[in-house]
């Protein structure tokens, strides 16, 4: 195999790779082996007849494009890696000689990693987030927890008011006729929660027990169901249960039965700094993001864009994978949301690319300070990784291997460069 490169515009280069004439014939006999059963000779049973028959009767291009396929899954690597160039995206492949007897040549065009010009990165001043607890969110904690054990009262002697828990049916219509997913039996709807389209839960204020009544409502424009988008729709509803939450008394006897406090006073004190301990915990991620944000905005770089659609697909991809784990599939979120693939991408697309400008300045401020990672930073993080998924160490780094161990260390590198950008700012 022979290479050469030429460095392009804008961090993008063009590999043109030129594997020898033998190389490509054996690929042509192996995507053979693994298809001959797929052609009908006369004369030869199903599989049995040799390569230069087929080629005669279906052409000498019918595997090319598993050959060729074959030759770059197995040449592209070895390119890249001769290359020697830090490339950040998947390669545009180009044929330029396909030919049985020739030297299979193609071009490979590739996104490389950009030069980062950093700018004033030391002694960053930054506004210092505020870590406070208030009165106020010690209170709405603490009715979090109140609501949480509260119980419900079913209600006979009064009509709807709004924070009821109401049991209901209810039959939705359009233009007279019945639509899909707008009907439903024992409903669980609580008042002013807002989960149900317009106005509808207001309009049963006021309603009693075992009545029925008509809930006229317009769906948003930009409803998940296009077909219903838009659209005013009268719901005949039916009261069947209305309940009402009884909040537990806010007293030591409450605080000695959600805590392990004997008093109110030594409960709240404890939400207190709880609350600080968390709040601390944020205020030093704002701090470290607007250090970095500011360091990020003095530098200087430029992004080829396939290296940002490759991010943008790999958050896709990451989020579809996330998606999956709840039970929803890409295409039923897109339906849902409305969004088509070049929406999310577009959408995507901002995101991705301060990720890459981030990673690539923190990357520059680790080669400028030559912060290094020891093997003994590398060790106890792995060690976590064990304990965490109570495994053994040698384990852990079996399932990682070599490049996982590797990024692991970049990324540590990484935080580093965090700590010593926020170590050097003046947070005001």
């Amino acid at each position: 195999m022979s290479l050469q490169v030429e460095n392009l515009e804008k961090n993008m280069a063009k590999m043109t790779v030129e594997v020898p004439a033998g190389e490509f014939e054996k690929a042509i006999k192996d995507a053979f082996d693994k298809n001959k059963n797929r052609f009908n000779i006369p004369g030869f049973r199903k599989g049995k007849a040799p390569l230069a028959m087929v080629e005669k009767m279906y052409g000498v291009e019918v595997l090319y494009e598993e050959a060729a396929n074959l030759v770059l899954d197995k040449s592209y690597p070895d390119a890249a890696e001769e290359s020697g160039l830090e490339i950040v995206s998947r390669p545009e492949i180009d044929l330029v000689q396909i030919e049985k007897g020739k030297d299979f040549i193609y071009t490979a065009t590739v996104a490389v990693k950009p030069e980062v010009t950093l700018g004033e990165y030391k002694g960053i001043e930054v506004e210092r987030a505020v870590v406070e607890v208030t009165d106020e969110d010690v209170e709405n904690e603490l009715k979090k927890v109140q609501n949480q054990n509260s119980r419900l009262l079913t209600v006979e002697d009064r009509p709807v008011q709004d924070g009821d828990q109401t049991l209901i049916d209810f039959d939705g219509y359009i233009d007279g006729k019945q639509f899909d997913g707008g009907k439903s039996e024992d409903y669980s709807l609580t008042i002013g929660s807002h989960s149900f389209i317009d106005t509808f839960e207001e309009q049963l204020i006021g309603k009693n027990i075992g009545e029925e009544c008509e809930v006229n409502v317009t769906f948003p424009e930009q409803y998940h169901a296009k077909e219903l988008a838009g659209k005013p729709a009268v719901f005949k509803v039916k009261i069947k249960e209305i309940k009402v939450k009884e909040l537990p008394e806010l007293n030591d006897e409450f605080a000695e039965e959600v805590s392990e406090f004997d008093t109110l006073d030594e409960y709240k004190n404890d939400i207190r700094a709880k609350l600080l301990e968390s709040k601390e915990k944020t205020a030093t991620t704002e701090n470290e993001n607007r250090v970095v944000g500011k360091v990020v905005e003095n530098a200087s770089m430029d992004i080829p864009e396939p290296m940002i659609d490759t991010q943008v697909r790999s958050m896709i991809n990451d989020y579809a994978r996330r998606m999956q784990s709840q039970g929803m599939s890409m295409e039923q979120y897109m339906q849902y949301t409305g969004m088509t693939l070049e929406s999310l991408q577009n959408q995507t697309k901002p995101q991705a690319e301060k990720s890459i400008r981030t990673r690539l300045v923190l990357e520059a401020v680790v080669k400028a300070e030559n912060i290094q990672v020891s093997d003994e930073m590398v060790e106890e993080e792995i060690q976590k990784m064990a304990d965490s998924y109570k495994m053994e160490v040698e384990k852990v780094k079996e399932y990682l291997g070599e490049s996982e161990i590797k990024r692991m260390k970049e990324d540590l590198a990484v935080q580093e460069a965090v700590d010593f950008l926020v170590a050097e700012a003046k947070l005001v």
